[in-house]
């Protein structure tokens, strides 16, 4: 599977515990893909919304390119909409409300099919112990793998 990674979501894999993955498409207009292609995207404070039974990305910006007509500029931080079965919607929806658990954007990026699909993830948030730990651990497999490679 060659995928090309075009932004990544770090801030969310330290504010929350991800349970489970999905891959969605995304409703885009016609320059943002070329905005994407260059890279100009930042998913830092972006967050999924299910309003009315469909599943909207909120605060994905996505920076226009220079070249793009200056009559047809669509908002940079405009909603999208991610484009899921039903069924997934449902089951997601179902979840969010019982356990208050979260949807956060992971990656984005263009499939073997030259596509460009949002991972998106069920996600619970850490508590600040949790969020030490993890450092914790961290810092601890990165000193195993140093002494590993000394010693080989």
């Amino acid at each position: 599977m060659s995928i090309k990674i075009v932004a990544r979501n770090k801030k969310a894999f330290h504010e929350y515990e991800i349970l489970e993955k999905l891959e969605a498409g995304i409703e885009l207009l016609g320059s943002e893909v070329k905005s994407i292609r260059m890279g100009r995207v930042n998913l830092k404070d972006s967050y999924v919304r299910i309003v009315k039974g469909e599943a909207w990305v909120f605060g994905m910006h996505i920076t226009l390119l220079e070249s793009t007509n200056p009559h047809y500029k669509p908002d940079e931080k405009r909603p999208r909409r991610l484009l899921l079965h039903r069924k997934q919607i449902d089951k997601w929806y179902g979840r969010v409300k019982q356990e208050g658990l979260a949807i956060v954007p992971l990656m984005l990026y263009f499939n073997e099919r030259n596509r460009a699909k949002l991972q998106i993830a069920l996600a619970k948030g850490k508590t600040k112990h949790d969020k030490r730990e993890t450092l914790k651990r961290k810092m601890a497999d990165r000193e195993a793998r140093a002494a590993m490679k000394d010693r080989y």
